[in-house]
């Protein structure tokens, strides 16, 4: 005779098991949006070194780890590869300032941290600046070119107007001088320092310090 114990057992279903959430999954178009990516991470390499004149898409090729079949499979041709290239690179770096604007706490502080931020970007991408500098001549002369090198200005000139205007707010003011004019005095004086840096001379990042910190308040409203 059963137990009371069994007769009374219930059977209970089997437990499910519930599948963990999948992925999303890359679309052809993300994979190759990727790739394209990577080409330009290795490609920018090459193109600061040799600049736009002397860097071809074999000779990309040959300094990657992708062959010359499967760059040309992505680019059509080496102006289409470049201008992919310097457009994501700036993509980054436009937004290289942000750190300064959000954390500044006095005029004084902003200053030096834009300092600091200049100083860095040459020491360390002083390469990819050469050749942002070699495109936007040879947009003078390349009119497949000039399009991306004004957008990429535009964005460049929007970046140094954010870092002014909170400069400016943080002094209990308002920025003087046009985004465009301010944009080519910062422009000027940081070409200026990069070629003093890739040319050996001694205090030309210093010298770029110290021209930030005069320049600055050059750039304000009297306050009321």
């Amino acid at each position: 005779m059963a137990s009371t114990d069994a007769r009374e057992r219930v059977s209970l279903p089997p437990m499910t098991q519930v599948a963990a959430p999948k992925s999303p999954r890359r679309t052809p178009a993300d994979k190759h949006d990727e790739r394209r990516k990577a080409l330009a991470e290795s490609a920018l390499r090459t193109l600061g070194e040799l600049g736009y004149a002397r860097a071809s898409l074999r000779e990309i090729a040959n300094n990657s780890e992708f062959s010359h079949g499967v760059v040309h499979y992505y680019f059509n041709d080496k102006l289409e590869l470049i201008v992919f290239c310097v457009r994501y690179y700036k993509e980054t770096c436009v937004h290289r300032y942000d750190g300064v604007v959000a954390e500044a706490t006095s005029p004084d502080d902003l200053v030096a941290r834009f300092g600091d931020k200049l100083v860095e970007t040459i020491v360390e991408e002083a390469p990819m600046h050469r050749l942002w500098y070699d495109l936007r001549s040879q947009s003078m002369f390349e009119e497949s070119l000039r399009e991306a090198v004004t957008q990429i200005d535009k964005s460049l000139e929007d970046m140094i107007a954010r870092v002014v205007n909170r400069y400016a707010a943080l002094a209990g003011t308002e920025a003087a001088i046009a985004a465009p004019v301010v944009y080519g005095m910062f422009d000027g004086v940081f070409q200026q320092a990069l070629l003093g840096y890739l040319n050996g001379r001694d205090g030309a990042l210093e010298d770029l310090r110290n021209q930030v910190a005069g320049l600055m308040p050059m750039l304000l409203a009297p306050k009321a």
